[in-house]
């Protein structure tokens, strides 16, 4: 068994979720969300995040606007719709519930 690919599969299961909470604070730049979620040690290339951030729009969970960018071509900028944010919040109690399970499993006794 290969614990990398365990590792990258929790990860994966959770991206989506770690996406939308980053969104939570504001409106960002998909460079922006790469780097917010590296701090985090969870490593996502464009090619992940991508088409992520496309389908999140397209469960309109998320929502997006261009601004004009100073050092090159304009900027797609996301954010949490009305719909993304109650999602986020329900998925924020799942969460919540699923880690206390996990703890309560492998809690030594």
């Amino acid at each position: 068994m290969n614990i990398e690919n365990t590792k990258a599969q929790m990860k994966k299961g959770v991206l989506e979720f770690c996406i939308l909470s980053v969104l939570s604070s504001g409106d960002q730049y998909p460079s922006e969300i790469i780097e917010k979620l590296k701090d985090a040690k969870l490593i996502v290339v464009e090619g992940t995040l991508y088409p992520l951030l496309m389908r999140l729009k397209n469960d309109g969970l998320l929502s997006y606007r261009w601004e004009e960018s100073l050092s090159g071509p304009p900027r797609k900028y996301y954010k949490l719709t009305p719909v993304g944010k109650q999602y986020l919040k329900e998925l924020k109690t799942s969460w919540n519930e699923l880690v206390e399970a996990v703890n309560k499993t492998i809690e030594k006794k």
